[in-house]
């Protein structure tokens, strides 16, 4: 798989974005989930970066789809962009429903595992996770989707278990 990184070692995003996916990082779940990611950075140097080469590495295309089925396992810097992706669904839940959810994820080294986010007794999201080292996104607007797909499915389960989702 050959993937181009700029001078700083990032993932160069597409040159010139889609209209569709200029909206998607503008959505209010892209903006924490880049709000996340530029959290890590503790001495400020990624600061001037847009947010489409903040979340690159989220893109995911064909061809680098099937590169990575040939690789076995799941690598730090994969977890860690399933780990921001599932913390920004979280925080999106949160700011909906005014209620903690938090994240828990396990992925094994054979690159499968799952994600539950927990709400009080309440498990709002479970995912199960296979070939881990494919997660990505054709587009930023597939990103936002998804995202936003799994916190409705999140909130509606919150909104029909109100007691166990607060206890």
């Amino acid at each position: 798989m050959v993937v181009t990184l700029n001078e700083d070692g990032f993932k160069r995003p597409p040159q010139a974005l889609a209209p569709e996916d200029e909206a998607a990082i503008a959505t209010p779940f892209v903006q924490h989930l880049v709000r996340l990611v530029r959290s890590h950075d503790t001495f400020g140097a990624y600061a001037k970066r847009p947010d489409a080469q903040m979340l690159a590495d989220y893109i995911v295309t064909k061809e680098q789809r099937r590169a990575a089925a040939a690789q076995c396992g799941a690598d730090p810097d994969l977890v860690w962009r399933v780990e921001q992706f599932y913390g920004a669904i979280g925080l999106m839940i949160e700011q909906e429903t005014g209620l903690v959810a938090s994240p828990m994820l396990k992925i094994y080294d054979e690159g499968f595992g799952r994600v539950i986010l927990i709400t009080g007794k309440l498990v709002v999201l479970t995912k199960h996770l296979r070939d881990a080292q494919r997660f990505g996104f054709e587009t930023f607007a597939a990103l936002a989707d998804e995202g936003n797909k799994q916190i409705a499915a999140a909130v509606a389960t919150i909104q029909q278990f109100p007691e166990a989702a607060r206890a």
